[in-house]
Order: structure tokens, then sequence, then C-alpha cells
């Protein structure tokens, strides 16, 4: 009983964090097939428009928060610049991460698919959720991440603008990994390329799960081997 109980709770508690996501449609949705026209045109340098190959290297606008994607050449040449930062590497995912509901409602996120990095433009810990208009920042309490911090130490080891604290936790149980920057907009351009009317359809039902499941198979490590 106690085992069909607690799967009723998180089945409601996903289709509260689904319903809110999709209630974040009316701030603008895109349908899939902008998305695919968008995504039809060959990818080029954002610094020097030469044609990229579909594995080509990003690097993270700092003050603008925005992913570049760059040829090998600016790549090299541009890393060393203050306002550029190239990508982190590493996938972690982390299989004892301690977030209760009690920590999660600190946030104040409305839905439960974030992502935080730590800004060295602004000194704080900032927190982004994706939309069907794209990426919404959110405002965090410094002693809200701290107590997160506390209980994963994992999370101090973050490399500040170029990796990130995924979380979802529309899925059963929750999920969270390590993953560089670039990967957190990937989901971002994922959900806003995939959403289909109010719903979300196949961004929300297969979208987000084969995200993260893609993020496990890519795992190099666990928080057990790191800490």
């Amino acid at each position: 009983m106690s085992a069909e109980l607690d799967a009723m709770v998180a089945a409601r508690k996903r289709a509260e964090m689904v319903a809110r996501l999709r209630g974040l449609a009316q701030a603008g949705s895109v349908s899939r097939a902008n998305g695919a026209s968008a995504g039809s045109s060959r990818e080029r340098c954002d610094l020097c428009h030469t044609t990229l190959p579909d594995d080509h290297r990003h690097m993270l606008h700092l003050v603008e928060r925005r992913i570049v994607c760059t040829c090998e050449a600016c790549w090299a040449l541009h890393s060393g610049d203050a306002e550029y930062r190239p990508t982190g590497k590493r996938v972690v995912w982390l299989h004892s991460f301690d977030c209760s509901d009690e920590v999660w409602a600190e946030f104040q996120i409305p839905i439960g698919l974030a992502f935080f990095m730590h800004s060295t433009v602004t000194g704080t810990i900032v927190a982004f959720y994706p939309s069907p208009a794209g990426a919404t920042e959110s405002e965090l309490t410094l002693e809200s991440w701290e107590a997160l911090v506390r209980a994963n130490p994992v999370l101090e080891q973050l490399e500040s603008d170029v990796e990130a604290l995924v979380v979802n936790r529309l899925a059963q149980p929750p999920e969270y990994a390590i993953v560089p920057i670039d990967r957190c907009y990937g989901l971002v351009g994922l959900i806003k390329s995939r959403w289909e009317g109010i719903s979300g359809g196949d961004a929300i039902e297969r979208g987000v799960p084969e995200f993260f499941e893609g993020l496990r198979a890519q795992a190099t490590g666990s928080a057990e081997a790191v800490q």
C-alpha cells in the first residue's frame, strides 16, 4: 500500500510540474516547424562565419551569458580573451544527490527543470529554467545555495561560468548531473524547438527524458568518485 501511495504522490508532483511548464507556453510558444527550419541551415562560426562541422567547439560569452559556436582557429585565438571562456568538458552523474522538497522550494523555481552556474561577472549563483521562449533567469538567495552545497560538497568543485548543476525533478526519482554549460543551453534549445501547442508535446514527453538518458550514458564519473 505504501508503494502505491508513493507512486501516486510522485505522479501528482510530476503532473504539477509539467502543468507549470505548460503555463510558460503563454509567454511565447515556438512551433516544431520553426525549429526545424532554423536547424536546416548549416551552422557557422559566430566569430568569423566559416562553416562548422557538427562537432564544433563552443565558448561562453561571460557578460551576455551566451553560447558562441566557434571554429578551431577562433577557439584558439579567443580562449584567452577576457569576455570569452571555453565551455566545460566533463559530465558527472550525481547518483546520491541530496535535495529535499523543502530545499528545492527555497529556490522558488516554478518548474522542476533548471540549471545552476556560478557567474564570475556577477559574483553570484545564477539559475535558469527552460521555457518555450528560451532560458529564463531566476534570482537565488545565497543562503539557499549554501544549504544545497553543505548537503552536497561535490558542488564546491563546479567550475565557474563553464559548468553547471542540471536538475530534472520531472523524473522520478529526480536526476542531477554536473555538465558543460553548453549542454544546458542545448536543453533549452531542444525544448524551444520541439515545443508543441500548449502541452509541450514531444519536448516534454520525449525530449527531456532523452536528453538526460544521453547525459547518463556520457557520464565519465560519479559524485562518489570525485568527492
